[in-house]
């Protein structure tokens, strides 16, 4: 027994130590995001780009993800929220697919071109460089938890990072060779991504160690 308790409590520090370690990555994230949508709209309004208009506003998406698990990850007992918050991620995963593939077909209708930024090229370069070390710190972090929604949300931002990336390479090629189409047919490759990481997540599918979770009784929920 008493191998057992000290089992017990050496599971629930490290337990403590993942949802703290949750907690600043999506803290980063979201401070991240917010600066990083505000520049993009700002850059995107100054140059007429609607491509970094458009991931300006895929930023608070993000946030809006990152937000939700941050709000859940408050609570005494996170796991009891899994349920709720897996679905709000999965609404921004459609509503980032929905946004992404709008605008590509309408950019690719209308032949609209995104315009030259210096700033949203330094902008879209770093976001390619810096999503994905906070996208794997809160991946492993979820997995080691069994947070469905930890996972989810770090799928989420990498899927941030394919957009940005896609942007970038739009904005370079656009700007090299005057291929104005390419950050369009790069944004529906992603969306595909988006909607399938969506219906995931709708499903509880994010996590494997969190089915359990997912599966409670609902009666335990209302306790």
């Amino acid at each position: 027994m008493p191998v057992l308790r000290v089992t017990a409590v050496a599971e629930a520090s490290r337990a403590g130590v993942l949802r703290r370690r949750i907690r600043w990555i999506v803290a980063a994230t979201i401070a991240y995001n917010l600066i990083e949508a505000v520049v993009a709209v700002t850059a995107g309004t100054i140059a007429s780009s609607a491509a970094l208009i458009g991931f300006g506003l895929d930023s608070t998406i993000e946030v809006l993800s990152a937000a939700a698990v941050a709000w859940q990850f408050t609570r005494r007992d996170p796991e009891r929220w899994e349920r709720g918050t897996l679905r709000v991620i999965a609404v921004a995963f459609f509503a980032l697919a929905t946004y992404v593939t709008v605008s590509s077909v309408t950019a690719l209708v209308l032949r609209t071109e995104p315009e030259t930024s210096p700033i949203g090229i330094v902008l879209t370069a770093v976001s390619v460089l810096v999503m994905p070390f906070l996208s794997l710190a809160e991946r492993r972090a979820g997995r080691e938890l069994g947070s469905a929604t930890a996972v989810a949300d770090s799928k989420q931002t990498l899927i941030c990072t394919y957009l940005s990336a896609a942007v970038l390479v739009g904005l370079v090629v656009n700007a090299a060779f005057g291929w104005w189409w390419a950050d369009a047919v790069a944004g529906l490759v992603i969306a595909v991504f988006a909607v399938r990481e969506g219906v995931e997540a709708w499903r509880g599918d994010a996590c494997a160690t969190s089915v359990g979770m997912l599966l409670e009784d609902e009666h335990d929920h209302h306790d």
